[in-house]
């Protein structure tokens, strides 16, 4: 695991700017830093050692030094590739998974992706032809940003490397904008900078002759085979997880894994320590809300299978981090983020490689809007007429509710829902607790709707959904837009930048591109039956986990943050949204901004989610557009929460 960025430009390249570029991904690569610069490109390189800790130095060239390569990740199937490579003829100096990229490339081309397993994101220069080629895995766990400027390309695995030398790109796409208000996902290719392009999951670019090209490699198709028996698909799904947790326990430093107290995590850790033998190290981290918190049945799973657990609190004050959030994003940031970061950092002191369940929904069918589109399509055979004049002004007159869940807040949402149909009712679903079109109507400036004309902010999802060669059921359709779409650019996106902050790992054996293959296969009624998620998941998980958990209402990693913080959140609106440069720079209404402060604060509507991107968007437009210091940020909102250093940044362990 690492973090690469290069330049090419056949006018010439200095040492100097590849290691700034470098030097802004230290966090990623803690352990070795290098710097390659030959005629027309550079190469900066900062790497986290996992595997070959000796030889492993990157870039890795092959015998002649004509192709070198970095690579950001792992490839988990260098082990069966390396004795082939070698019957062919070629001389592997290392033992590492990077140097079976050189010479499959030499053997293959662009094609050598065909042959990989990982998780990756590398680039390869090839001397001879003065060609550059980029690529990603399949389900984008591993980041890739590029930027043209003429006949210069950049590359690297974080925005921030890009921006360290070529600032003119510090330009906000209003289009991006509009996106994140309203999926709360900026999707690729696109990202908040208008001339900085995310490499979609499953592509490979290539610059030649001053030309880039682009093509997927690699496709999801929904094929499911209804001929499949239960109970052979268990046993199947069985011999899927467990050679894919096999595959990524492949490490020569400590590894561990992350349990969060659900059936993903829990099964990723339960197989994983079947495999090991030794007592597995496992982490959680504790929202201590009510019945939020996950953490006791982390606790049991971890009792259950006998791993040698960690336990960390996590309070309301790592609000005060939201800016280093947000630096290490590039993007606005999740309450899942805080989190997620404040874990990672504590798992770190003990290990450098954590599994994870990450992925799991998204095969398996395990969000609630997957069986809650079925009461929508019933609901909306409705007369419209009794909806719009019944239904509608019994809601008007209900509370909102103060939490998603709440039934006044389903019934919205299906009435929201069952105005449209087909991929927009689909996107809908997952926009309705951000900023619908009436919500966008009343914000956006004349300006700002100017910019964004003829642009559809909901397109990413409808376009996977009503993908006409790929999927046919509807249940397969919203597991197919969220692979696409929200997965690599939000939670996957998330766990990427919080672990690689501090320098650790995270591998997720859900999002190997075997374990999507197989998932495909399933029929709709073994994912979800009736109200029952993950229906065969859920089978699978009674083979490893306890019962106690088997029959836990599916809740978050940080559902109990938002209402644990409350107090904080409120303090952050009312000093940054009243007064938001957002609003200084034309894209928002103020009107509109204080009116969701004042009816969120009144009790009438919840607004905590919008509010909460409306801040995110601020401090990113503060932080990476108006390059205010992220340390003064901090302060600021420390002293606003009455807060010292050592209260905002110590840990909180309560067992181990």
């Amino acid at each position: 695991m690492c973090g690469i960025a290069g330049i090419v430009d056949s006018r010439g390249v200095s040492a100097d700017e590849v290691q700034r570029m470098a030097d802004s991904l230290a966090h990623r690569g803690p352990d070795d830093a290098t710097v390659h610069v030959e005629e027309g490109v550079g190469f900066g390189f900062r790497r986290l050692a996992i595997i070959d800790l000796v030889t492993g130095r990157q870039p890795i060239a092959n015998e002649d030094g004509s192709v070198r390569v970095m690579l950001n990740g792992e490839i988990y199937n260098y082990r069966e590739i390396r004795p082939r490579l070698e019957k062919l003829g070629h001389r592997l100096r290392t033992v590492s998974d990077t140097e079976v990229l050189v010479h499959l490339y030499e053997e293959h081309g662009a094609d050598l992706v065909d042959f990989l397993r990982g998780m990756f994101a590398f680039a390869v220069w090839d001397r001879n032809r003065r060609r550059l080629l980029l690529a990603r895995d399949h389900l984008g766990q591993k980041p890739l940003f590029w930027a043209r400027d003429g006949e210069r390309l950049y590359f690297a695995s974080e925005i921030k490397a890009i921006l360290a030398v070529a600032p003119r790109f510090r330009e906000l796409d209003p289009r991006a904008l509009d996106e994140y208000l309203t999926l709360r996902v900026i999707s690729d290719p696109r990202s908040m900078f208008a001339g900085i392009r995310k490499l979609p999951p499953a592509h490979v670019l290539t610059w030649e002759s001053g030309e880039t090209a682009t093509r997927r490699y690699w496709d999801l198709r929904f094929e499911p085979k209804q001929t499949l028996s239960e109970e052979d698909a268990l046993v199947a799904l069985d011999e899927v997880v467990r050679d894919s947790v096999s595959a990524h326990l492949v490490s020569d430093v400590p590894l561990g894994s992350f349990l969060s107290g659900g059936i993903d995590s829990g099964i990723i850790a339960a197989v994983a320590q079947s495999l090991i033998g030794e007592p597995l190290m496992t982490f959680s981290g504790s929202v201590p809300y009510r019945d939020f918190d996950e953490a006791p049945a982390a606790a049991a799973v971890a009792r259950h299978c006998g791993t040698r657990h960690h336990e960390y609190r996590i309070d309301g004050d790592i609000i005060c981090q939201l800016p280093t959030l947000v630096h290490h994003l590039d993007e606005p940031s999740d309450p899942l983020s805080a989190c997620m970061y404040h874990l990672a950092r504590e798992t770190r002191r003990e290990v450098k490689v954590a599994l994870g369940g990450d992925g799991g929904d998204e095969r398996f069918g395990g969000y609630d809007r997957y069986y809650g589109m079925h009461y929508v399509r019933r609901y909306s055979r409705l007369p419209a007429p009794f909806r719009r004049h019944v239904i509608r002004r019994i809601l008007d007159l209900a509370p909102t509710g103060a939490w998603y869940k709440s039934l006044s807040h389903r019934l919205r949402w299906m009435d929201e829902l069952a105005r449209v149909d087909g991929g927009r009712r689909y996107s809908r679903a997952l926009s309705y607790f951000y900023f619908t079109p009436r919500f966008r109507d009343r914000l956006y400036t004349d300006v700002f709707r100017s910019l964004v004309e003829g642009f559809d902010s909901e397109e990413s999802i409808i376009a996977w959904y009503e993908d006409p060669t790929r999927v046919k059921e509807d249940l397969d359709r919203m597991l197919l837009a969220d692979s696409m779409v929200r997965e690599p650019n939000h939670p996957v996106m998330l766990l990427d930048r919080m672990t690689m902050a501090h320098g650790l790992e995270a591998r997720s054996p859900f999002l190997d591109h075997r374990v999507a293959e197989f998932a495909a296969t399933l029929p709709v009624d073994l994912k979800v039956r009736g109200r029952r998620r993950r229906y065969l998941q859920m089978r699978l998980a009674e083979r490893y986990l306890p019962k106690e958990v088997l029959g836990r209402p599916k809740q978050g990693f940080a559902s109990g943050l938002p209402y644990l913080m409350g107090r904080q959140f409120h303090a952050l609106f009312r000093h940054f949204l009243p007064n938001a440069h957002l609003v200084e720079a034309g894209y928002l209404r103020p009107d509109e901004i204080h009116e969701l402060l004042r009816s969120h604060f009144a009790g009438q509507a919840d607004h905590g989610n919008r509010l909460w991107l409306l801040l995110n968007a601020e401090l990113w437009h503060r932080i990476r557009l108006e390059e205010v210091s992220v340390a003064g940020l901090e302060e600021e909102i420390a002293g606003l929460l009455g807060l010292g250093k050592e209260r905002r940044e110590r840990p909180h362990p309560m067992a181990v």
